[in-house]
């Protein structure tokens, strides 16, 4: 083995082991003597990779790979195509930097802070299933009169409506939501009347006179 061919392989083993098959592949159709054009390019695209690798869930942006990486514009965008028929990245909506598209490595998920989460699908908020959910919550704790979160959660999720995994998230922030709108109030439990099944001191919630309607609420379709 020659010492550029060691160096070589060393170099390409300091990559990502996600990377190196792909990679692999790719120079077993070079000619070991030429440093050919592709592998310029598999080179940047192995930079590029690990930098967005290294980002986690927060992901990053193109204007940010060029600055960290010093390739050109170019070369980014060309590279990027080539990681996103790889499979290896994919990109996302970022609505808290003024919905321009970021990258993260194929096995992590975006960040909920950096998506709108569920509330959110391609950077633009879901107006009518916020306002269905809205309207579950009410109907639901207008029916129990009192109830904790987790009790307006499990009938939430007899509704229907709750992605898996997720309805209490969903219900806690769609709750703080109604309780600043004043539709619904937040209380303690005193442990006696109608608080009577809830023990003393927990956090509950019920409906206001503009949340309840006197019963206008109906029962919410599931989307």
């Amino acid at each position: 083995m020659s010492c550029s061919e060691g160096s070589s392989r060393k170099r390409k083993h300091s990559y990502g082991t996600c990377f190196e098959p792909l990679l692999d592949a790719e120079i077993r159709k070079q000619p070991d003597d030429t440093d050919s054009q592709l592998q310029l390019e598999l080179d940047a695209e192995m930079i590029l990779y690990n930098l967005i690798r290294s980002k986690q869930e927060m992901g990053i942006w193109p204007q940010e790979m060029k600055r960290e990486t010093n390739l050109r514009r170019n070369v980014v965008f060309k590279a990027l195509r080539a990681l996103k028929i790889k499979k290896l990245v994919k990109q996302f909506v970022n609505i808290q930097n003024k919905g321009r598209i970021y990258y993260v490595a194929a096995e992590f998920e975006p960040s909920d802070e950096l998506t709108g989460g569920v509330w959110y699908v391609d950077g633009k908020l879901q107006t009518e299933y916020v306002k269905m959910f809205k309207e579950s919550c009410v109907y639901v704790l207008s029916k129990l009169k009192v109830a904790t979160e987790e009790g307006i959660a499990e009938d939430i999720n007899m509704i229907g409506l709750c992605v898996p995994g997720r309805s209490r998230q969903q219900i806690a922030e769609i709750l703080r939501v109604l309780v600043l709108d004043e539709e619904i109030m937040e209380v303690k439990s005193s442990g006696s009347g109608e608080f009577s099944s809830i023990p003393i001191g927990t956090v509950c919630y019920r409906c206001t006179d503009e949340g309840s309607l006197g019963g206008a609420y109906k029962r919410p379709l599931s989307p």
